[in-house]
C-alpha cells in the first residue's frame, strides 16, 4: 500500500464508513424518489424530455476518445468526489492484464486520445506503462491529475516525466482562491495545488505550447450550475497570475453530478431536490449533440465497459446491441466495436446534469 503525505482532506470513503450512498443501487433509487415540484417538466424523467424534443434514443457518434479509469485509489477525499475515491480504496487498482486487454483494444478503434482518470491514476502500479504504450502509438494523452498528487516523494519527477512524453494535463482546482478550493477538497489543498502548478509551470507547461497543454478543471463549490466558461477562463488566467504566478492554457467547467459524496452532500445540506430541479428545468437541448457518452467509450478498473464515466459510478454497464446477448456482460477482454457501435446508451435522471445549461462534458462546457 502506498505511504501518502498527511492528505489535504481527512473524509473518508463512503464505503468504508458502510454508508449506503456506496452502494450504486441504493444512489438510482435515491435519485429516482426525489420528488420533484410540479414546474419540472416530464416529470424529470430523462428519456421523455429526450423524447419530447425530438430525440427517441441516444446512440454512439464515432469512438474519439477512450477513457480508462485506472482505479479509485487517490491520496485524496474530496467532499465533492463522484468517484467516491480516497486512501482507503487500495483494492479497486487495474491490473497489468487489463491495462493490456485495453491496450488491444484501442488497437482496434480510431480513437486519437487516450483519456487516463481514477481516483489518482498515477498511483496505479502499470500508470507509467499505459502511458508509454499509448504514446507510442501516436494516442494523445489526457492524464486527469488533482494536483497534490505530484508533491509524493515518489511522484516528483512526473512534471517533467509528463513533459518528455506530450501528455496533456487536465488538473481539478475548484477555484483560484484558497477558501473556496479548500471547502470542498479540504485544509491545505490550494497551497499544495499552487505548488503543484508551479512545478508544472516550471517544465514548460502552461506556456502556450500545444504539446504541453496545461487545463485547469473547476466544479462548482455549492448546488448550482457552472458558470460561464469563457468568462471564467478570463478571470481564472488573470487572477492565478497576479496573485500566485501561475499561468495556464484553457479552463473546463462542469456541473457536479448528483452522485456518490457530492450526491450525499446534496442530502445532508438539504439541497437534493432543489439541485436536481434546478438540473431539470435547465435541461438544453443543443447540448445532446457532443454529449460524451456519444463519443467516448469508458472502462472500469475491473474492465467493464460503460457509455461514460458518470454510468462507470452508478454501474450502470453498457447494453450489447445483440438481443440474445442482453445479459452478457460488456468486458474489455470481449472487446467487439461492431457490437458497441450499434448499442443504445443507458440514460437516467444523473444525465440531466450533463445536458443542463451549457452542458458538461469531460471537455467542459458543451454550448
Amino acid at each position: 500500500m502506498p505511504t501518502f503525505d498527511r492528505a489535504p482532506s481527512k473524509l473518508s470513503s463512503l464505503l468504508k464508513r458502510q454508508s449506503p450512498l456506496a452502494s450504486a443501487h441504493y444512489q438510482r433509487d435515491t435519485l429516482a424518489r426525489v420528488a420533484l415540484s410540479a414546474i419540472a417538466p416530464h416529470g424529470g424523467d430523462f428519456s421523455t424530455t429526450l423524447s419530447a424534443h425530438g430525440i427517441s434514443a441516444l446512440t454512439p457518434a464515432k469512438l474519439d476518445i477512450f477513457q480508462i479509469n485506472i482505479g479509485k485509489l487517490c491520496n485524496m477525499a474530496c467532499r465533492h468526489c463522484h468517484v467516491d475515491s480516497s486512501p482507503d480504496r487500495t483494492q479497486e487498482n487495474m491490473s497489468r492484464e487489463t491495462v493490456d486487454h485495453c491496450l488491444r483494444a484501442l488497437d482496434r478503434t480510431e480513437a486519437q486520445t487516450v483519456d487516463i482518470t481514477g481516483g489518482a491514476p498515477e498511483l496505479n502500479p502499470h500508470f507509467r506503462y499505459l502511458v508509454d504504450q499509448c504514446v507510442a502509438r501516436g494516442k494523445h494523452v489526457i492524464d486527469r491529475c488533482n494536483l497534490t498528487v505530484l508533491l509524493l516523494p515518489t511522484l516528483k519527477d512526473l512534471p517533467e516525466w509528463f513533459s518528455d512524453r506530450g501528455v496533456e494535463i487536465v488538473c481539478s482546482l475548484p477555484h483560484y482562491r484558497q477558501r473556496n478550493t479548500d471547502a470542498q477538497r479540504g485544509d491545505g489543498t490550494f497551497e499544495k495545488s499552487i505548488e503543484a502548478l508551479h512545478r508544472l509551470n516550471a517544465v514548460g507547461y502552461g506556456q502556450g505550447d500545444p504539446a504541453q497543454q496545461l487545463t485547469l478543471m473547476s466544479n462548482p463549490v455549492g448546488a448550482f450550475l457552472a458558470s460561464n466558461q469563457v468568462k471564467l477562463e478570463q478571470e481564472w488566467k488573470a487572477g492565478l497570475a497576479k496573485y500566485q504566478g501561475v499561468t495556464f492554457d484553457r479552463l473546463i467547467t462542469l456541473n457536479n453530478m448528483p452522485i456518490s459524496r457530492y450526491l450525499e452532500w446534496l442530502e445532508q445540506s438539504g439541497n437534493l431536490q432543489s439541485y436536481m430541479e434546478v438540473l431539470v428545468n435547465a435541461f438544453n437541448p443543443a447540448t445532446v449533440e457532443g454529449l460524451m457518452c456519444r463519443n467516448t467509450l469508458s472502462v472500469s478498473w475491473d474492465g467493464r465497459l460503460f457509455d461514460c464515466d458518470f454510468n462507470q459510478m452508478l454501474e450502470l454497464e453498457c447494453h450489447p446491441s445483440n438481443p440474445s446477448s442482453a445479459q452478457a456482460p460488456m468486458h474489455i477482454r470481449n472487446f467487439d466495436p461492431d457490437q458497441l457501435a450499434g448499442r443504445q446508451i443507458v440514460t437516467g435522471r444523473h444525465c440531466f446534469g450533463c445536458t443542463a445549461g451549457a452542458g458538461s462534458s469531460c471537455g467542459g462546457a458543451l454550448t
